[in-house]
């Protein structure tokens, strides 16, 4: 299992921490530090598409219309903490978010 995280993120905290308390040793990778493999994006994007981007994030307040307009690609490949997190992945499948369906299946 891989979680994609924000280190200051207070839900990507929140995840690994129930994530280890059920017994998961997650591999974390730290957008901000780690940044995103070119595969991984572009697998999270099959799997989330737009919904990848965090809308609600101060990053993306910051953004004039123009830069809002381009590919969710290029946005988070020019800055990871537009992505939607935590992102998990296990054995292929793709999960976003600290949802109660994330946390059901995975806890």
């Amino acid at each position: 299992m891989r979680i994609f995280v924000l280190s200051t993120c207070d839900t990507c905290r929140k995840a690994l921490k129930e994530l280890r308390a059920a017994g998961h040793a997650p591999e974390v990778i730290d957008i901000r530090k780690d940044g995103i493999g070119p595969g991984d994006l572009a697998a999270m994007l099959d799997a989330f598409g737009d919904r990848a981007v965090n809308r609600a994030s101060a990053t993306w307040r910051g953004l004039d219309e123009g830069q809002r307009a381009r590919p969710a690609a290029e946005l988070i490949a020019g800055s990871p903490t537009l992505l939607k997190r935590p992102v998990i992945e296990r054995d292929g499948a793709w999960l976003q978010g600290w949802s109660a369906a994330t946390r059901a299946a995975l806890l």
